[in-house]
């Protein structure tokens, strides 16, 4: 297996409902698991998600879980994901559903590099940039 980078988000409590969001965002397979099913029946973190990792059909995985109590929790703080690439509508698209209830802190638009780019966090609080290249002569 080819070593891969795969982006790990941590929620407090909304684990759930962001990775189903992720999934109808960007399709591809989901599997969750429970800290429950772990054995930890701590109530109101039984049901919260220990693992989650959804698979894309475009070949990228994101990775999720709920931070348990007493453990630190600081969203986007050091880290923004980066989705690239020259399929305009593909792009776009997820463009307009990760912004959707977020804040936009950059229209995607055209830039002076000539590609169009924005950057956006969404409603998890999860910083974007989304960045649609330019097609070469």
């Amino acid at each position: 297996m080819a070593t891969r980078l795969n982006p790990y988000l941590s929620f407090t409590g909304d684990a759930r409902e962001a990775i189903e969001f992720y999934q109808r965002v960007f399709g591809g397979s989901l599997r969750m698991n429970t800290f429950g099913e772990f054995g930890n029946t701590e109530p109101g973190l039984a049901d919260q998600i220990m693992h989650a990792q959804l698979e894309t059909d475009s070949g990228f995985t994101l990775m999720a879980s709920d931070t348990p109590p007493g453990m630190e929790h600081s969203p986007g703080s050091t880290m923004t994901i980066s989705l690239s690439g020259d399929d305009a509508d593909e792009l776009r698209r997820y463009w307009d559903q990760l912004s959707e209830g977020g804040v936009v802190t950059t229209p995607l638009e055209k830039q002076m590099w000539g590609d169009e780019f924005g950057m956006c966090t969404d409603r998890f609080g999860v910083p974007w940039m989304v960045n649609i290249a330019t097609p070469q002569d």
